[in-house]
């Protein structure tokens, strides 16, 4: 079994054995915390996107850069922390990302003018790579590898949380006290959990054996590949639409705000509904699960620009939008970690440069669309773009697909489709 370490006072404490402690278990439920404020800071912006054009000074397609640019930062940052960050204590590092998002906010809610904004923005973008990249798989150290799945599951349950609230409670309470206020109320929860973490969190020791050549060594897995093409095809359409969703509803479809926010809770708690009931579809068939979610969410987006102010059905639509879309980050994570098992960080590096790099593409083509041609075509393109991604996912991601053998044992596979081994892992073996 392999032994699973954390440092605490400068010294190598036991390996965690058995029944992780219920203060190993509030440390991750303190990362968590940081998964769910480092969410909720990048979406923001979609709430209250017509309000902070106006008060910028700024069209709402140059407002969307509010998302495109943390896209950017975070997709140039990935591989540069990837190899940065190879011996850096784990638990400085989270400290040091929570403190990126509360200055990110603090920037925001006293910018001037959108060249501010944007620069905090940047530093947004650095701490998504960071968590996503590199801290994700700290719930294992915290808690040993038998708890390791629930602890990785109990964190990207932050992520979840970020968008069930974030997004909704950023819209509410920026109608209350507008969007300086709120940004400064992020900053304020952001410092708050930085605390909570530094009392919690142990020192975490890093692995300390992934380079950055392992990066571009990802791309040359078949499956890896095609799932990373399949996953920013979708990306691309999903963000080209959602960031602009706010405007869709407010000036297309004329709802009021409390029933805007009302429709952002129910979208995040179908995309919650959607990821718990979507474990045992994806175990069946990733390929087929993420096919059949990048179609629904094609429709939704080509259908509801048509309901216009037929609310009742707009409201269907968009809650059956956050239910489908709940399955297929799950499947696409799922596709990209089976690529290969041997390199949890690599892949995860590999993955947050794609997805990044997708949702600023998808926010900037939404941007130069709104301001071109209106809110319909972004929702029709948006959905165009979608179906594109499940027909390359059905065409090229059966033929990808290892034999069942090799897959259930990654020691089996061709040596040329794996990335090296970790020799400290293979020493802490037992």
């Amino acid at each position: 079994m392999r032994a699973f370490f954390v440092r605490t006072g400068g010294r190598l404490a036991e390996p965690v054995e058995g029944r992780p402690s219920a203060r190993a278990w509030l440390a991750v439920t303190s990362v968590a915390l940081g998964a769910f404020i480092i969410v909720t800071t990048e979406f923001i912006p979609v709430g209250l996107l017509p309000p902070i054009a106006n008060g910028l000074h700024v069209s709402l397609g140059l407002a969307g850069l509010m998302v495109v640019v943390p896209g950017l930062s975070a997709a140039v940052s990935a591989p540069l922390i990837l190899a940065g960050a190879r011996q850096f204590d784990r638990r400085k590092l989270i400290l040091s990302l929570g403190g990126l998002v509360a200055v990110s906010n603090a920037v925001a809610s006293v910018a001037p003018d959108f060249g501010v904004m944007l620069a905090g923005r940047v530093l947004l973008g650095i701490a998504i790579a960071g968590f996503w990249t590199v801290v994700t798989p700290v719930g294992p150290k915290l808690v040993g590898e038998r708890a390791g799945t629930r602890a990785i599951a109990f964190i990207t349950a932050g992520v979840s949380a970020g968008t069930v609230i974030g997004l909704p409670a950023g819209h509410a309470l920026g109608a209350l006290v507008g969007w300086r206020l709120t940004f400064a109320t992020a900053a304020g929860i952001g410092l708050l959990i930085v605390t909570v973490q530094a009392l919690l969190l142990p020192g975490i020791r890093a692995d300390g054996h992934t380079r950055l050549r392992d990066l571009g060594a990802v791309f040359r897995i078949p499956l890896a590949r095609t799932g990373l093409i399949a996953a920013a095809v979708v990306f691309v359409g999903q963000f080209a639409a959602s960031t602009y969703i706010t405007p869709l509803l407010t000036q297309h479809a004329r709802m009021s705000s409390g029933a805007v926010t009302g429709l952002f809770f129910g979208y995040g708690i179908a995309g919650i509904i959607g990821t718990l009931i979507g474990g045992r579809v994806v175990a069946r068939s990733r390929v087929g699960t993420f096919a059949g979610a990048s179609t629904g969410v094609g429709a939704c987006l080509i259908i509801l620009p048509v309901l216009g102010t037929a609310h009742a059905a707009v409201g269907v639509v968009i809650v059956a939008w956050g239910l489908i879309w709940g399955l297929i980050p799950l499947a696409a994570q799922v596709w990209m970690l089976r690529s290969d098992p041997q390199a949890q960080e690599a892949v995860s590096a590999a993955n947050v440069c794609n997805l990044q790099l997708s949702i600023a593409a998808g926010s900037a083509l939404g941007g130069l669309l709104v301001d071109s041609a209106g809110l319909a075509v972004v929702y029709t393109t948006g959905g165009a773009i979608a179906l594109a991604s499940a027909v390359f996912a059905l065409i090229a991601g059966g033929r990808s697909q290892p034999p069942a053998a090799a897959e259930a044992s990654p020691q089996a596979a061709p040596a040329s489709r794996r990335l090296p081994q970790n020799p400290a892992a293979t020493r802490e073996k037992s």
